[in-house]
């Protein structure tokens, strides 16, 4: 394995990064790391056993829960509640957040907030999906239970977060706060692999990604913004290049590899956004940041915004600097001829 960085010894390199944890945060980012080694597992052998289609039950969200979904959630609540560093989780299968009530759970000094399987309702026809997280430092008092306060923070204030890609390969990426770095998991040794070192989203690109089923009731900025990216440009003679998955982890990561645009916005249905923003919204704008981009719910910075309940949601604007910025600027212009 010369030349071959695995996960672990990465982490392990890093941790001088983060003094206060006194290797904490290298122990929660290895208990993830093997809970999605199992879902992973799970995932991949999802067309064999009785683990496709609808659990039957409606999640907090009004969403139907997926079988995979509830498998996840319970791998990584397992994952966390044994590991002994977190004293308290908040899940986006869950109605409530959950504090874990052992003597040592309680001496746990993070939270992790996660989206166990983003994406699941690709599951029954093969589209890729993922594991969101995001790791707080508490703010209740060591020695007790976790609490709300604990969940609510701002994103500005997460210490680590990542997301696991279950694709054509399974991939884990993660930022602490000191760039963002890729690894795939390697099958034959069963450890993820340093694959994409010091990860940048380019400023510009000709990509966007949206659900343009909903134009029609979404602000007029972002119709001006599509109607742009689909106008032939003088200097390619073509027109900008619509790719939407509908999988949110799939969409993000091909916006971080190759740049461009991903838009859920507010619409006329759904006016504060669809997606969750302590569970998909944050982690996914610190990694943003990190990496160059930029995400915004269309006029401010997502990691500002100040959480209010576990499940609030949150439109959501993230990719490529420039594109970002302009369909900013497209709609505070709309805003302003309508005032």
């Amino acid at each position: 394995m010369q030349g071959v960085t695995t996960l672990n010894e990465f982490i392990i390199e890093r941790q001088a990064e983060f003094p206060f944890a006194t290797g904490e945060l290298t122990r929660i980012l290895n208990d993830i790391s093997l809970a999605s080694k199992i879902v992973n597992r799970e995932v991949n052998r999802a067309g064999l056993v009785d683990i496709l289609g609808a659990q039957g039950n409606v999640n907090i969200q009004g969403e139907q829960q997926q079988k995979l979904d509830v498998i996840a959630d319970e791998r990584f609540i397992q994952a966390f509640k044994s590991g002994g560093e977190i004293c308290g989780i908040a899940s986006e299968e869950n109605d409530d957040f959950v504090a874990f009530d052992s003597e040592m759970s309680k001496k746990g000094k993070y939270v992790v907030l996660f989206d166990p399987l983003d994406g699941s309702s690709n599951i029954d026809v093969n589209v890729s999906i993922g594991t969101i997280f995001s790791i707080f430092r508490r703010k209740s008092e060591v020695g007790t239970l976790a609490t709300e306060a604990d969940m609510l923070q701002k994103g500005h204030e997460q210490v680590a977060a990542g997301y696991v890609l279950y694709g054509s390969s399974t991939m884990l990426v993660y930022t602490t706060g000191c760039g963002v770095n890729g690894f795939t998991l390697d099958p034959s040794i069963g450890e993820y692999c340093l694959s994409h070192p010091n990860m940048q989203i380019p400023v510009q690109s000709r990509l966007y990604s949206m659900n343009e089923g909903n134009l029609l009731i979404c602000h007029e900025g972002i119709r001006q913004y599509i109607t742009y990216c689909q106008q032939v440009d003088p200097p390619t003679g073509r027109p900008y290049s619509g790719r939407y998955i509908g999988s949110l982890v799939a969409d993000f990561h091909r916006s971080l590899i190759k740049g461009g645009i991903y838009i859920y916005p507010a619409t006329t249905l759904n006016p504060d956004g669809k997606l969750r923003l302590i569970y998909e919204c944050n982690p996914l704008a610190f990694i943003a940041e990190q990496a160059g981009g930029l995400a915004t719910d269309g006029y401010d910075r997502i990691l500002d915004i100040e959480p209010k309940k576990l499940h609030q949601r949150a439109p959501f604007f993230i990719g490529s600097k420039n594109q970002v910025e302009q369909v900013m600027q497209l709609m505070r212009e709309c805003d302003a001829q309508e005032q």
